[in-house]
């Protein structure tokens, strides 16, 4: 609710802007130019995959699984594990792509799958929460949720079904009446071989029955929500779908080779490409996304905008400033002054987990190389070095699957056509000159800057405006509305002392910690990374054993003691402290970069 309420209040505050500019005068604003308007259609896009649960009534059974949450970690570790099983035990013996398809775009069926998706989390609730999941209707994106509070329908974005539900985005489109599709099958498109393999069959019938592509028309505004909003009833409500993808609209980057680089509380880096193959390292191609006739690979980073506002606030408390938080222009001026490599400090962004090219949601953050001599501005460079350091690790992989396919499809070495030294960058990240810079020096690839950097507000626009009949398709819209401003290039001198750091430094970092942050998950109480049970031995307490339960395994209380430093002795008042691991991962909301650069 708190969703759909900001929702109208934006609107309606949006709205009102316009109204205040007309000025007093009966024909207009002072000027004399009239400032009349008539809104043809609005169209939103969400965080995604964030899960709701309604019952019949379309109310919310549940607070919303966020996109960022991770608490599914063990579920989505399941689900490869019984996949492999079964097409190890079919007869004849299947590859995992050969039984199921559908896990292709989990870097060619070899995983992991990330917790953020929606077979995870439907998963967790099943399990976990067994009431809700009976009483539950509808399980949906709140992508489908708003959309249903504004028009009354519920249909589900095919661009969503493509990227986070492992559907066919072609096919679901096929199911285009609320008695499924034109060859009688309500199901085409969804995995259902692997519903069955899981035990999630039911899913299937809890999923919204009608699936749109971005830029079709839902339906009208219903009287109660033109109200809220402000706007005539039946105005057009549009489909839109994930930000960062609808994002990729509003960039522009809608053919085969383009990149585009999403920034926010998480990084997005999304390609465009000709066929909906795979390769490891990233996630799909999914076949019909962003479009119905596209085919989109993507890789991604979870902690970045967010991480770097979480530095900007822990630093700010020891600031010296009377509780001000220092501002980011402060940070990046002091930060400027820092020579690349931070004087032997460098950073592990993945404080909440890694996406791609290594999917592990028990990944964690680090600073390596800390001294004395360090500031403040080596931190906050370090901090905002490694977020370039894996935007560079996701971009070579999926330039490397692209030149793969292409060289499986055309028999040749792959190369020619698929490299894109390119990338169009939106988001919060492009207030900061410093860390665009940085983007460009550390990836060696040109970065370009739109007019409107604001990709999926644009998008939206732009799916308005078709769905409105302004424009005919995405592409004459794109072609009318998007705009190139500028370009930041990679300085080559920089850029060769960031390719010795990224090579020796960075890339063996994040194997060589691996193991710890995998043992530290067990000790704290979080998912194990790949499911199994492990019997409870070594020093752990009574206390402990039950409370965490086949989780201690070889890395007890002991191997914990000599990590960070401390006795490995368990004293009765550490036993008696209450329960404060939990048997998932703790889970940071998402912030918002963009409004505080």
């Amino acid at each position: 609710e708190d969703w759909y309420d900001n929702l109208c209040a934006a609107v309606r505050g949006a709205l009102s802007t316009l109204n205040n500019d007309k000025g007093d005068g009966d024909d207009g604003d002072a000027s004399g130019v009239s400032l009349e308007y008539d809104v043809k259609a609005l169209c939103c896009d969400t965080t995604c995959c964030s899960v709701v649960a309604l019952s019949s009534t379309y109310t919310p059974l549940r607070p919303c699984l966020l996109w960022m949450d991770a608490r599914s970690a063990s579920q989505a570790a399941k689900i490869m594990t019984i996949a492999h099983s079964h097409a190890e035990k079919s007869s004849p013996q299947q590859s995992i792509l050969e039984a199921f398809p559908e896990l292709r775009v989990n870097s060619a069926g070899e995983g992991p799958i990330s917790a953020e998706w929606l077979l995870p989390k439907a998963m967790w609730i099943k399990e976990h929460e067994p009431n809700v999941w009976e009483d539950a209707h509808i399980i949906c994106e709140y992508q489908d949720y708003v959309n249903y509070k504004l028009t009354g329908k519920m249909v589900a974005s095919s661009c969503n079904a493509a990227v986070r539900w492992h559907h066919d985005g072609w096919e679901v489109l096929q199911n285009n009446n609320e008695d499924g599709g034109d060859d009688g099958d309500e199901h085409r498109g969804r995995p259902m071989k692997l519903y069955k393999a899981l035990g999630m069959e039911d899913l299937a019938e809890k999923l919204p029955r009608r699936t749109l592509a971005m830029g079709d028309v839902v339906g009208g505004l219903t009287e109660e929500a033109a109200c809220d909003l402000g706007l005539p009833v039946g105005t057009k409500v549009v489909q839109g779908g994930p930000d960062a993808f609808v994002g990729m609209i509003g960039l522009g980057t809608i053919h085969p080779h383009q990149i585009c680089l999403i920034t926010g509380s998480s990084h997005l880096h999304c390609l465009i490409t000709p066929s909906a193959t795979s390769a490891p390292g990233t996630w799909g191609a999914y076949r019909g996304a962003p479009l119905p006739h596209l085919n989109l690979a993507e890789g991604g980073q979870s902690s970045t905008g967010s991480l770097v506002r979480w530095v900007r606030d822990l630093i700010s408390k020891d600031g010296g400033d009377g509780g001000e938080k220092v501002s980011y222009g402060v940070l990046d001026e002091e930060a400027s002054g820092v020579a690349p490599g931070c004087d032997g400090l460098v950073a592990l962004e993945t404080w909440q987990g890694s996406r791609t090219p290594h999917t592990d949601p028990l990944a964690r953050g680090a600073l390596v190389g800390l001294t004395l001599s360090h500031t403040r501005a080596h931190i906050f460079r370090a901090i905002l070095e490694s977020v370039c350091y894996g935007t560079r690790s996701c971009l070579d992989a999926l330039e490397a699957a692209a030149a793969a396919a292409a060289a499986e499809q055309h028999g040749t070495d792959g190369g020619a056509g698929s490299k894109s030294n390119e990338v169009v960058i939106a988001g919060g990240a492009t207030r900061s000159d410093l860390w665009l810079q940085l983007h460009a020096d550390i990836t060696g690839r040109t970065f370009l800057l739109n007019e409107n950097t604001d990709g999926p507000l644009l998008g939206c626009a732009i799916l308005a405006s078709v769905g409105a009949g302004i424009h005919d398709s995405v592409d004459d819209a794109v072609e009318n509305m998007v705009r190139r401003e500028r370009r930041i290039e990679p300085r080559a001198d920089v850029t060769k002392v960031y390719d010795q750091l990224y090579e020796e430094v960075y890339l063996k970092v994040r194997p060589g910690v691996k193991g710890v942050f995998h043992a530290l998950a067990e000790v704290r109480g979080g998912a194990l990374s790949g499911g199994e049970e492990r019997e409870v031995k070594g020093s752990c307490s009574k206390q402990e054993k039950s409370r965490l339960p086949n989780r201690c395994g070889k890395w007890g209380m002991t191997c914990l003691g000599s990590l960070r430093g401390g006795s490995t002795e368990v004293d009765d008042s550490q036993q008696q402290q209450p329960n404060v691991a939990s048997s998932a991962p703790i889970i940071i909301s998402p912030s918002l970069l963009a409004s505080d650069w």
